[in-house]
C-alpha cells in the first residue's frame, strides 16, 4: 500500500496511491473513522489498514491526481532520527572507519517540507549539500526491541533528502564539532512522496537511490550497500530511547556527496534537486 497525505481545497487528508504518481483513493471521504493525519493513522495499527484496504477494495472516492497537491506523508512524528555513515563507501570517501555501530544524529519535525516543496537556502551557511536517503517509519512503540524482531515494528519506508550544511556540520571552530545545527535547519528533510508498507516492497534492503542535481546524478547506489540495515537501527536505538508509532529513521547516505567532491560542490540558488529510491518514488525540490 502506498500511503500518502495531500491537501484538497485547502485540507489536509490521507489516501492511498492507486500506483506510483498516480490517482488517489481518498480514505478520509470514504470512511469518515480514519484520521487525516498520518501520525494518527500509524497510531491506529491494524485495524486502521484494514479499513483502508476496504476503502481500496471497494473502488470509489478516487481523486484525479492533478487536482490535489501530495504534501509530506508525516510531518509530526515525534522523533527524527538519522544514522550517520551508514554505507562503507561513504565512509571510504571522507576517510573515516566503518561503524561498528550505529552513528546517531537527528533532526526534527520542523526541518520536514513535501516532496515538491521549494527549499530555501539559509543565509547562515555557503555549504549547503545533497544526501539521498532512505527513511524507515517505525509502525508501533518499540523499546529495548531485539534485532530478530525488529522488523515486526516497521510500519514502511518513504524517501528523505537530508539537507546538509557542510560548514556548520564539519568545519572546525564553527560549530565545536557538533552536527545537529548543519543538519537541522528549517526544511532540511523534504520528505515522500510516500510511505510505501514494508510488505509492498520486494526488499527493502535491495532497493536502487540516486541523487541528481540540476538532471546530473550524484549519487547511484543500493541499499544492500547499507552497513546497519533496518533491524539493527531500530534494536540499537530502542536500547536507549522508546521509538513510538510514526517515528522517522533516516538509514544514511551512499558516496558522492558534494563536500567530499574533488573540488568540492555545493548547491546554489535556482538548483533543482531530485532524490529518488526505487518502487517508492522521489522528492525534487527547487533551492530558492
Amino acid at each position: 500500500m502506498r500511503l500518502v497525505q495531500f491537501q484538497d481545497a485547502g485540507n489536509r487528508r490521507i489516501g492511498v496511491e492507486l500506483k506510483e504518481n498516480g490517482d488517489i483513493v481518498d480514505l478520509c471521504k470514504a470512511n469518515p473513522n480514519i484520521p487525516n493525519d498520518m501520525r494518527s493513522f500509524i497510531e491506529g495499527g491494524n485495524a486502521m489498514l484494514s479499513a483502508a484496504k476496504s476503502v481500496v477494495d471497494g473502488g470509489g472516492s478516487i481523486l484525479k491526481r492533478d487536482t490535489v497537491k501530495v504534501v509530506a506523508p508525516i510531518y509530526n512524528p515525534d522523533k527524527v532520527l538519522c544514522i550517520g555513515m551508514n554505507y562503507t563507501d561513504h565512509c571510504i570517501e571522507q576517510n573515516a572507519p566503518v561503524p561498528e555501530v550505529p552513528v546517531i544524529f537527528n533532526k526534527f519535525p520542523s526541518c520536514i517540507i513535501g516532496p515538491t516543496d521549494d527549499l530555501e537556502y539559509p543565509e547562515e551557511t555557503k555549504e549547503l549539500d545533497w544526501e539521498v536517503e532512505l527513511t524507515i517509519v517505525v509502525g508501533k512503540d518499540a523499546k529495548k526491541v531485539s534485532e530478530s524482531e525488529a522488523m515486526d515494528y516497521v510500519f514502511g519506508y518513504t524517501v528523505a533528502h537530508d539537507v546538509s550544511a557542510r560548514d556548520w556540520q564539519l568545519k572546525p571552530g564553527c560549530n565545536g564539532g557538533q552536527w545537529v545545527i548543519g543538519k537541522a535547519m528549517d526544511g532540511f528533510c523534504p520528505l515522500g512522496p510516500a510511505i510505501v508498507t514494508k510488505e509492498a516492497l520486494r526488499d527493502p534492503h535491495n532497493l536502487g537511490l540516486r541523487c541528481k542535481v540540476n538532471g546530473v546524478t550524484k549519487q547511484d547506489s543500493s541499499t544492500n550497500q547499507l552497513i546497519h540495515k533496518s533491524a539493527a537501527c531500530i534494536a540499537f536505538v530502542s536500547r536507549f530511547m522508546t521509538l513510538k508509532a510514526g517515528d522517522l529513521i533516516l538509514t544514511g547516505t551512499p558516496p558522492g556527496v558534494g563536500v567530499f567532491r574533488k573540488p568540492q560542490e555545493f548547491l546554489k540558488k535556482g538548483d533543482v534537486v531530485e532524490c529518488e529510491i526505487d518502487e517508492i518514488g522521489k522528492v525534487v525540490n527547487k533551492i530558492v
